[in-house]
């Protein structure tokens, strides 16, 4: 019997197997994700803005690939859209309160994934956004 008290301490002090160490975690990544949100909402509303200007832009140059622009463009809001969704879904079912080791474990590797795929998008809007925003 006092081993296994001994083995349970152990568990809740490592935080690879405390749970409320672990939810930490994955509150703490989703932290760093949520002001990006922001960011990404206007970015959707520039995205618009510049698609619905487009036959405008073709009028003024008629070598421009509006076609390809576009493409570019609902890609890159398609992905904003994705990341965006992914996060409302991950804290709409996200069980902070949760002891189970492996659920949190598995939630703080879901939002580390979530983490890079917001980098990676908002990679995208600075790149694309720069050419297009002009």
């Amino acid at each position: 019997m006092m081993t296994a008290c001994q083995n349970n301490e152990n568990k809740t002090t490592d935080n690879n197997t405390d749970p409320k160490a672990l939810s930490a975690q994955a509150i703490e990544v989703h932290d760093e994700i949520m002001p990006q949100i922001s960011k990404f909402d206007k970015t959707s509303v520039k995205i618009d803005s510049i698609l619905n200007g487009l036959p405008m832009s073709k009028d003024q140059d008629a070598e421009l690939d509006t076609a390809a622009i576009r493409t570019e463009l609902v890609a890159l809001k398609s992905d904003i859209e994705s990341a965006t969704d992914g996060m409302m879904d991950w804290m709409r079912n996200y069980r902070l309160d949760s002891l189970d080791v492996t659920y949190q474990q598995s939630e703080v590797e879901r939002i580390k994934l979530m983490r890079a795929e917001f980098e990676k998008v908002n990679q995208q809007i600075e790149t694309k956004m720069r050419v297009y925003a002009n």
